[in-house]
C-alpha cells in the first residue's frame, strides 16, 4: 500500500456518516434536521437514544483507530504517516464526501487516533473530558479542554513520537476549531447541558 492509498483509504474510512446512515435505517429521518443538526453520536444519542449512539459511538471511534493501527503501517513512511492516516479519518469524519461534506465534529474519530498511537495520553484526556462533562454538564467543554490537554499529554508521556507533535496540534486544533460555535455559546452562557435544556429557552442545541 502506497503512502497516498493509505491517505485516500483513511479519508473515505472516516466520511462513513455511521450516525446518518443509522437514524435513516431506523427512524427513516436526516439527522442533519434534528437535534443540532450534526451527524455525531451525541446528537444521535438526543435524537434516537443511548441504544443507537452508543454503538455508533464506538465505530467512530474505530474509524480512527483503525488507520493508525493498519493504513499507517502497512504503507511503511515512518512514524509521521500512521497519525496523518487518523488526521484524514477524522478530516473525513468532519468533512465527510458521502453527505456533502458534512459531519461531526471529529471528537469520537480524533479519540480513536489518540487512542491508537498515544494510549497514556488518551487516557489523562478522557479523565479530562469525564470529570469535566461530570462537573460542569458541558460535552463541548469536556471536549475542548481534553482537545488542549492532548498533544501535552502526548509530548510528555510519549517522549518516542515527539516528532508527531505538530500533527498532535493540528488534530487537537481541529477538534477545537469545530467547537467554535460552541466556545461562543459557552462564554454567552446560552450552551445546552448534557441532557439538558440551556438556561435560554432560545439557545441554540449544541
Amino acid at each position: 500500500m502506497s503512502s497516498v492509498v493509505a491517505l485516500v483509504a483513511s479519508y473515505l474510512l472516516g466520511a462513513i456518516p455511521t450516525s446518518y446512515l443509522v437514524a435513516k435505517h431506523v427512524a427513516g429521518i436526516d439527522l442533519r434536521q434534528h437535534g443540532s443538526n450534526n451527524l455525531g453520536a451525541t446528537n444521535l444519542y438526543r435524537v434516537l437514544g443511548w441504544r443507537y449512539a452508543i454503538p455508533v459511538g464506538i465505530f467512530d471511534l474505530l474509524k480512527g483507530a483503525v488507520p493508525v493501527w493498519i493504513f499507517g503501517p502497512m504503507a511503511g513512511g515512518g512514524a509521521w504517516l500512521p497519525v496523518l492516516c487518523g488526521a484524514m479519518a477524522v478530516v473525513g469524519h468532519v468533512f465527510s464526501v458521502f453527505a456533502r461534506f458534512k459531519g461531526g465534529k471529529g471528537v469520537a474519530t480524533g479519540a480513536g487516533v489518540v487512542l491508537a498511537m498515544a494510549p497514556w495520553a488518551f487516557a489523562v484526556a478522557l479523565v479530562v473530558w469525564v470529570v469535566t462533562v461530570r462537573l460542569s454538564g458541558y460535552v463541548s467543554l469536556g471536549s475542548v479542554l481534553a482537545a488542549v490537554v492532548f498533544p501535552v499529554a502526548a509530548y510528555v508521556l510519549h517522549p518516542a513520537r515527539r516528532s508527531t507533535l505538530w500533527l498532535n496540534v493540528a488534530l487537537a486544533a481541529l477538534v477545537i476549531i469545530m467547537h467554535r460555535a460552541n466556545i461562543v455559546r459557552l462564554l454567552n452562557g446560552t450552551e445546552s447541558r448534557f441532557g439538558r435544556s440551556a438556561s435560554s429557552t432560545t439557545a441554540p442545541p449544541t
